[in-house]
């Protein structure tokens, strides 16, 4: 689908993988609306002015009643649907919270979409938590989805509770499962990397820092291993899919990497390309995490030509830099 001058709504659009989505919507020339709940002043849409170009809406999608009402508003084209809890350790936390908002808000997008036939198209992010703990190498999009920890299982629902639609109501939808996101604007600092660039931004001198002084925080052993990805890697993969939604609807992708590291190993990477030392403690008191998860991301280079094109060390100072300018 073209999307230009074509109504888009980005839920979560004002989140950290949400807000790169809409700058691009934005130079693509499509009209943009932006549904989210939290407003971060510090977060991308706001520090490069994205706001300014999209029409930005305070609003739980949970609503089933307010979310249909603006749909119907703006009529909306398409829908990249984001929004969700994306914390492993509040999912931990607040079970219940993290179920209701990751299933309701997609149960309501799908079934919107289902009694709105100008919708031409919806993209699910789901995730590659959704997999739950497989003992392989790389996980393939016919892996059975078997989350056990909360935010595995959201996400395993979401994927499911999609296909359901698709399945029976043949709706245009695809759906999207990524490894570990980074990039610019990420504002989780729980996370490893804004949690390392958090750490040097107050630790100017960290280079010459010894054992003793600020340490970042490892909640895991150190050892888990993920694919990374870079954020705008991730937006290209959307635009492709709502390019070629006739092409590809009713199906689901892999976005993986080939930067499949180990917290440690992530570390060390950091460090030789900022040249920064970079005092962590191992805390290890992850709960229920997946030790090792990696995506086999073949089936989406095939049908559509994606790849990853960046890697952490050609994007972690402009990285750095953008984390330089906030107020932390």
């Amino acid at each position: 689908m073209n999307i230009i001058n074509k109504n888009v709504l980005v839920t979560g659009g004002a989140g950290f993988v949400g807000s790169h989505l809409v700058e691009e919507l934005i130079k693509e020339k499509a009209n943009v609306i932006v549904v989210d709940i939290n407003f971060d002043k510090r977060s991308y849409l706001f520090s490069e002015n994205l706001d300014k170009k999209s029409k930005v809406i305070n609003l739980n999608i949970c609503d089933y009643k307010k979310t249909l009402d603006l749909v119907k508003k703006y009529k909306i084209d398409f829908i990249f649907h984001l929004a969700a809890q994306a914390l492993v350790d509040v999912a931990y936390n607040d079970p219940k919270g993290t179920l209701d908002n990751n299933i309701l808000s997609t149960v309501n997008i799908l079934e919107i979409v289902r009694t709105n036939k100008n919708i031409k198209g919806v993209i699910v992010a789901s995730s590659d938590k959704a997999y739950g703990k497989l003992n392989k190498i790389k996980y393939v999009e016919s892996d059975p989805l078997s989350g056990d920890h909360p935010y595995e299982t959201s996400k395993s629902a979401t994927d499911l509770i999609t296909t359901t639609y698709i399945k029976t109501y043949k709706i245009p939808a695809v759906v999207t499962r990524f490894g570990n996101i980074y990039g610019e604007g990420d504002l989780n600092f729980s996370r490893i990397i804004p949690g390392i660039m958090k750490y040097l931004v107050k630790n100017p001198a960290s280079a010459k820092a010894s054992a003793g002084k600020s340490e970042l925080r490892i909640r895991s052993n150190g050892r888990y291993v993920r694919d990374y990805l870079y954020v705008k890697d991730v937006v290209n993969g959307y635009l492709l899919l709502a390019e070629n939604i006739d092409k590809v609807r009713g199906e689901a992708f892999n976005f993986g990497s080939k930067e499949t590291l180990s917290v440690l190993r992530l570390i060390e990477v950091v460090e030789k390309v900022l040249g920064k030392k970079i005092n962590y403690k191992i805390l290890n008191i992850a709960k229920n995490e997946i030790p090792y998860q990696s995506l086999d991301y073949s089936k989406i280079k095939k049908a559509l030509g994606w790849k990853p094109v960046s890697n952490i060390k050609l994007t972690v100072k402009k990285i750095f830099h953008w984390y330089q300018s906030l107020t932390l």
